[in-house]
Parts: C-alpha cells; sequence; structure tokens
C-alpha cells in the first residue's frame, strides 16, 4: 500500500532480493576521462532522486533523411528539443544524425531531463567536453525559457552526496539555503545554456 509512483531498486543475490541503497552509484559509469556526448542528470522518480548519464551522439549525414533514434527517452521530446535549439538557439540539426541514450537501461519520463540531453547534444555537436563534475536538471519550453521542476534541492542534495561539485539548475529552482559541498548555478533560457559551451 502506498504511492504508486515510488520506485525501488533491488539487486538479486544468492540469498533473494536485496534492496539497493545507492541506485545513482550503479547508473553511472563514471568515466576516467570527460568524453563528449555524456551529461550526468538528476532525475526523480516518485520522491526518490536519481542520478543517471544522459549520453547522444551527433553525426554528420550527407543525404536528405537524418535519423533520431533514442533509447529510454520518448521520441517525440527529442522532436521538440531539437526544434527549441533551431528555434531559439540558431542551431540546425538538420543534416545530422542523432542518437541519445540513458544509461543502465533506465527510462526517463519527466521533464527535468529536458536541459541535459540538450547539453549532451551540444556537447557532440561542438565536440566539446560537458565538465565532468557537473549535474544539470530542467524543463524547456517552447519559448526557449528553463522551466523549474519539483524537488530542486532533493536531486541537489543527490548530486552531492555523489561528489559532484556544480549543478545548473532553472533560475526558479534555486535553494532558499545553500546545500553543503556544491555550488549551484542558475539558467533561465537557450542562451544561458549554450554560454556554457562558449
Amino acid at each position: 500500500f502506498g504511492a504508486v509512483n515510488e520506485l525501488g531498486v533491488f539487486h538479486m543475490s544468492d540469498s533473494g532480493l536485496k534492496e539497493v541503497s545507492n541506485p545513482s552509484s550503479i547508473l553511472l559509469s563514471r568515466h576516467t576521462q570527460p568524453v563528449t556526448g555524456s551529461v550526468v542528470a538528476a532525475t526523480l522518480e516518485g520522491s526518490r532522486p536519481f542520478l543517471v548519464e544522459v549520453q547522444a551522439l551527433v553525426d554528420a549525414q550527407p543525404t536528405s533523411s537524418p535519423r533520431r533514434l533514442t533509447v529510454g527517452l520518448e521520441q517525440n521530446r527529442l522532436a521538440m528539443l531539437l526544434a527549441v535549439l533551431n528555434k531559439h538557439g540558431r542551431i540546425s540539426s538538420g543534416n545530422f544524425d542523432i542518437f541519445a541514450n540513458i544509461v543502465g537501461g533506465m527510462r526517463v519520463t519527466e521533464t527535468g531531463a529536458d536541459v541535459p540531453f540538450l547539453f549532451a547534444i551540444l556537447s557532440s555537436l561542438t565536440d566539446k567536453c560537458f565538465p565532468k563534475d557537473t549535474v544539470c536538471f530542467g524543463e524547456i519550453g517552447l519559448a526557449g525559457e528553463i522551466r523549474p521542476v519539483k524537488g530542486g534541492t532533493e536531486r541537489i542534495t543527490e548530486a552531492a552526496k555523489q561528489g559532484f561539485r556544480r549543478a545548473i539548475v532553472p533560475k526558479a529552482n534555486m535553494p532558499r539555503q545553500r546545500v553543503p559541498n556544491i555550488s549551484v548555478d542558475s539558467i533561465e533560457k537557450i542562451g544561458d545554456l549554450l554560454e556554457v559551451f562558449n
């Protein structure tokens, strides 16, 4: 009995199912060197914050039919994000194949993964690595604004527990009190997001 949108993570051992107390640690690959197209997203499943790795691969496509493939993210959401990037960021992806993936087989349905996915796409497109000690989240609106999501402080706190030192969040998700061991920067629009790679 209880909320139907809560998520539990268990590990099958010789003695049966055992709870995984820190699921974020098994969902992050933690590359030894920074890699392009890889961004850590702070997501929320029910009331539980998770950190997941978002990957994107942007590859030049000489034909007129670029492919869009997603694993762990709704395909229509990716199409919308690319349209916003084109309209408000003046960055066209029409000549590129774009592949997007959530590492570890997770499926993210909440809108807080919008900002990480755009960061991953921009990282692959520009061939610049996203800072490996940084986590991000936020919803992107059709007008190019960065919208807040629920559980902002919980997401930032989880990131700090996992050793991340910086969080990029929507302005309305800035915590009222400082979260120990992590600095928090806010973004309001697509232009702010693009400045990270300039």
